[in-house]
């Protein structure tokens, strides 16, 4: 039950001081194709990027320090953490002080995916939910941002087991182009990180 995975996610807040979402049925106006993804960077204790997939009706998330590459040649870190709700994807503005994740975040990138993964010896073609468990996800993502292929590789076998986020080499590869270094502002607002600081704004 979507209740159960997001048992993390709420235990962790006070709702009564984030504006954070719980799992309330959304719809979002910005997608038509489904599943989806979002991209969001987040000045907490450290600035990072939180990747999030939209799975069995929550956003399967990862902490990505450096956010997605789009060289083949580079391996980025991805940290596991709590399932979000749905509604997450649309969240942007300043979690308080004192509160899990306080500080500022934005909707860097957000977009549809597909599963890439073909069917072995005429069998089903993995799920994406099946391919989390094994520990290695290939997708396509389509935002506005960041596009191509890329896989998601577990570096072990524990609960507490790193994830490596990897491009795939296709047409949209580009080694010469990372977006995190040089695209700071919000697909949602527009505004950098430190503009939705300073104005104080909450647009969750």
């Amino acid at each position: 039950m979507v209740k159960d995975k997001l048992e993390a996610y709420k235990e962790k807040r006070d709702f009564s001081k984030t504006t954070e979402p719980l799992d309330e049925a959304v719809s979002f106006d910005w997608i038509k194709d489904r599943p989806i993804f979002v991209i969001q960077k987040h000045q907490a204790s450290s600035r990072h990027f939180d990747f999030r997939l939209e799975v069995n009706g929550v956003l399967v998330s990862w902490a990505v320090p450096k956010g997605p590459s789009m060289n083949p040649k580079v391996k980025r870190l991805a940290v596991p953490t709590e399932d979000h709700p749905l509604g997450y994807a649309d969240f942007e503005g300043i979690i308080p002080a004192g509160e899990y994740g306080g500080g500022t975040m934005i909707i860097w990138d957000r977009g549809s995916y597909k599963n890439l993964k073909n069917p072995i010896d005429g069998s089903e073609k993995p799920t994406i939910e099946k391919q989390l468990q094994d520990g290695h996800v290939t997708l396509w993502l389509e935002g506005e941002k960041v596009k191509g292929g890329f896989a998601l590789i577990r570096t072990g076998k524990s609960l507490k087991a790193r994830w490596l986020l990897i491009k795939i080499n296709d047409d949209h590869a580009d080694p010469q182009n990372e977006p995190t270094l040089i695209d700071n502002r919000s697909v949602k607002s527009g505004k950098i990180l430190e503009e939705i600081r300073l104005s104080g704004e909450d647009n969750g």
